[in-house]
């Protein structure tokens, strides 16, 4: 296989493990919920200009962004991993290494390829090596779900019509996401006159209109669209005032996703419809758009076929021989599909409980995450 290291590269690789290890510690110690990364990508810009990265910047988005040969060029390849977790904590979360795991919030998603990322790059900087095309190294923010791939988007516009190629390490390393989830979130509220429970009875109640709605939603058959599938989703519910009060205001964060721009198009005409329906019936309904992610574009099949087939070969020789599956997903990879810019995303390490405060990530499969990755960038090299 082309773009496997020589036993050199894969040794020195492998030795930067240690070093790999207390980065991410360091990283995990730096909260950074989504669109709150400053602290987080002030440290990891200080640390790559220690060790001799020229050129770095925070852009307006909180993207960290380290280019490489990139001066007039229109193939620039990116290499991102994002900074900013699930969780909206603003102090260090709770972190332990037990059993070969080292369990913290966020430690997987998306902190350990961070980490392994950065130590790839320390690795061409020492080295002193050159890129065959241009390329960036970003470390981005608001990937998660409230930063609705603030980062990536900022990217794609400032280099607009520039990159041919984007690689985002997210996830780990079975896997990997070559389609894109499309979705729209909202906040629903519903206000009504309320009152007392006894004495206003028979007023509209705001939680009873609202549920009302919620089985309405999901009394919808989810459109098809070839072999795609199609979500939704209420996620919260919020207000009330007491358990003698007739509620006057209530909302709900819902969303529906889809990996087809048609079925997500005929959901959003379905939300919109049953929205006029219940206002037409008086009720006072606002609707906040909270985020909005692409599906694909129009993305050359055989640039597309190639970028796969290069990073599953490297992935499968890294981790024993197994075949990574791909599959849909929402990552800041929808950015650029939906750009039609051939696109990938998969991670460097073994872990479990992404999302939830329980989250670990098996220590030793960082050495053949290093290599994943290492192999993936020095490809271009």
């Amino acid at each position: 296989m082309e773009y496997l290291l020589s036993t050199e590269i894969e040794k020195d690789i492998a030795s930067r493990y240690s070093e790999t290890v207390v980065l991410l510690k360091e990283l995990c110690k730096i909260p950074a919920p989504s669109n709150h990364e400053e602290k987080r990508a002030a440290w990891i810009k200080s640390w790559l200009e220690n060790i001799g990265a020229q050129g770095v910047y925070i852009d307006e988005a909180l993207n960290v962004v380290y280019p490489v040969n990139c001066e007039n060029r229109d193939d620039i390849v990116v290499f991102m991993a994002h900074t900013d977790t699930v969780f909206p904590d603003t102090e260090p979360m709770p972190m332990k290494e037990e059993d070969g795991r080292l369990y913290c919030p966020g430690v997987g998603d998306d902190t350990a390829n961070v980490a392994v990322l950065l130590t790839t790059v320390k690795y061409i900087i020492e080295k002193k090596l050159s890129p065959s095309c241009g390329m960036l190294f970003v470390l981005n923010s608001g990937e998660e779900g409230l930063g609705n791939l603030k980062g990536c988007r900022q990217l794609m516009k400032d280099f607009e019509g520039r990159v041919a190629s984007v690689i985002s390490l997210d996830g780990g390393m079975s896997s990997y996401c070559n389609k894109s989830v499309g979705s729209h979130r909202y906040r629903v509220e519903v206000r009504t006159e309320g009152g007392h429970s006894y004495g206003g009875f028979g007023n509209r109640n705001a939680i009873a209109v609202i549920s009302n709605l919620i089985t309405a939603l999901y009394s919808v058959k989810v459109p098809v669209d070839g072999d795609s599938k199609t979500t939704y989703n209420v996620g919260a519910i919020s207000g009330g005032t007491s358990v003698n009060t007739i509620a006057q205001q209530v909302s709900m964060l819902y969303e529906y996703r889809s990996d087809s721009k048609v079925c997500i198009d005929q959901m959003e005409k379905m939300f919109y419809s049953l929205i006029d329906a219940y206002r037409n019936m008086g009720v006072e309904i606002d609707v906040e758009v909270m985020g909005k992610r692409p599906c694909m574009g129009e993305v050359d099949p055989q640039a597309q076929a190639d970028l796969e087939k290069r990073f599953s070969s490297i992935m499968k020789a890294y981790n024993g021989g197994t075949e990574p599956a791909a599959g849909s997903g929402s990552t800041d990879c929808n950015i650029p599909f939906s750009m039609g810019i051939p696109s990938i995303c998969f991670g460097g390490y073994k872990g479990k409980g992404a999302h939830t405060r329980g989250e670990y990530i098996e220590l030793e499969s960082l050495v053949p995450g290093l290599k994943i990755v290492a192999a993936s960038v020095l490809s271009y090299f």
